[in-house]
């Protein structure tokens, strides 16, 4: 899962991005940067500080609402005042966060946002005999645990989470390693994450819903 930290306060960035090391995370620091970001990339949530240098968070969501996306996002921010609240969730946001927080609830708060974009608001997911504990991270095939790295499990859920549509390479390879994704040569590293997934779940016995779709991508199927 790839998330967008956007916050001025660098040590306070740094602190959310090392607590939340399971995520593939990226920052922005500045309205400018933010917007660069949400323009190039999409995310699973998106943490936005509405005080920024150079603009005002807000403005960030109306333009999410003038581009229709459907990044989950969870304002994080030193005004606590009731009309701030209301304001942000107004334009868009789905939670609110007031500094100073733990990292502990701003983390519960991400799955429940991320679980309820994209999983139907359901802690455990199964299709067949498949299924996915999100709390604990554990994937079974037949009842037995199978033994996931942290990008294999990041790949089938986003798999799982955009199912029967078609992702292309370029856009698996920029979720699995976010915005450095432009820079490498090759998108080896997206069929080796691929293949060493598929090769676990069909040695577990899975019904094969990874598909290959010839010079665009692949497809999870339902």
């Amino acid at each position: 899962m790839k998330l967008l930290v956007i916050e001025d306060e660098t040590d306070l960035a740094s602190s959310i991005t090392g607590y939340l090391a399971d995520y593939t995370c990226e920052t922005a620091g500045t309205y400018s940067q933010a917007l660069e970001k949400i323009g190039l990339y999409e995310y699973d949530c998106i943490l936005l500080d509405i005080m920024l240098p150079g603009g005002d968070g807000i403005r960030i969501l109306e333009e999410f609402k003038r581009l229709n996306r459907q990044d989950g996002v969870i304002i994080i921010s030193a005004r606590n005042a009731l009309d701030d609240k209301v304001k942000g969730l107004k334009k868009g946001a789905d939670d609110y966060i007031a500094k100073p927080f733990h990292l502990s609830e701003l983390a519960a708060r991400i799955h429940s946002v991320i679980r309820r974009k994209n999983f139907s608001n359901a802690d455990l997911i199964i299709q067949q005999e498949l299924s996915i504990d999100l709390l604990s991270k554990k994937v079974t095939v037949h009842g037995k645990e199978i033994p996931l790295t942290k990008k294999e499990l990041e790949l089938l859920l986003y798999l799982m989470g955009n199912k029967n549509r078609v992702i292309s390479k370029s856009a698996l390879a920029e979720h699995l390693s976010g915005d450095i994704a432009d820079m490498l040569d090759s998108h080896s590293f997206v069929y080796a994450h691929i293949k060493n997934l598929r090769k676990k779940l069909t040695d577990a016995g899975y019904g094969n819903y990874l598909k290959n779709v010839y010079g665009t991508g692949y497809k999870w199927e339902e």
